[in-house]
């Protein structure tokens, strides 16, 4: 579904992507763990067209997306779940949602997007029984599900993720992990960069690792767990932190 062959890009003369290569097929979740400014980031924000790619190919569905647009990409079916969930704090949870729908209702009615909100309020309840609630006074839990939901109005075919359990207590980030996994199920294709690697490898079916601008591993969920450099820099502390809960 997304194929990215030695894709460059950064900010002014700053050069943070140096040549990564990598794909997700159609169904999978796969993901990118790495530590703070190794480029995930920015990576995410390439493929969504945010940042301008300075070369390589980035291909979904068979569509060059290197000079496409951000709302044409989103249009396409590949939609941006950003760090920090960005939110439109002053407006309500409904309104927040119909604005994730504004490709869809440039070609289709509102019922249709009337059908896609019941399908997020089935997925998050919570949303529905809050939805004429302004979102900026949800909790963090319940901002990152409508951060989610938003995307989902788009009817997207690939969902990229980024820190969906960044600031967020364990249980509710379990039942973040659970819904990824869920919307997996439905049919889904999800890219997901994650900080909590034990987490996001746990539900992923590949995965790489990012450091400084490039992929310097890659493998199965269970071959990046039981590598011993991927346990020393990115599983240790956690690993001992989620057997002893």
């Amino acid at each position: 579904m997304l194929r990215v062959k030695n894709c460059e890009s950064g900010y002014g003369k700053l050069r943070v992507l140096k040549g990564v290569s990598l794909h997700v097929g159609s169904g999978e979740i796969v993901t990118i763990i790495g530590a703070n400014g190794a480029g995930k980031t920015t990576f995410l924000s390439t493929v969504a067209g945010i940042v301008r790619p300075r070369a390589g190919e980035i291909i979904f569905d068979g569509d060059d997306l290197r000079s496409a647009r951000p709302h044409d990409i989103v249009a396409r079916g590949c939609c941006l779940v950003p760090e920090g969930r960005r939110i439109f704090a002053p407006m309500t949870v409904e309104e927040n949602l119909t604005l994730g729908a504004y490709t869809q209702l440039r070609k289709r009615n509102m019922s249709f997007v009337k059908k896609e909100q019941d399908r997020v309020y089935a997925t998050f309840p919570v949303l529905k029984e809050r939805r004429k609630q302004y979102a900026g006074t949800l909790s963090g839990g319940e901002q990152q599900m409508l951060a989610i939901g938003r995307a989902l109005m788009s009817n997207p075919r690939l969902i990229m993720l980024d820190e969906p359990s960044m600031g967020l207590a364990p249980l509710v980030v379990k039942s973040i992990f659970q819904t990824i996994t869920a919307l997996r199920r439905d049919g889904m294709t999800i890219l997901l960069v994650e900080q909590n690697s034990r987490a996001a490898l746990g539900i992923a079916d590949r995965g790489y690792v990012m450091e400084t601008g490039r992929i310097v591993l890659e493998g199965t969920s269970q071959e990046l767990l039981n590598n011993n450099d991927v346990q020393r820099a990115y599983l240790g502390k956690e690993y001992r932190s989620m057997d002893e809960r």
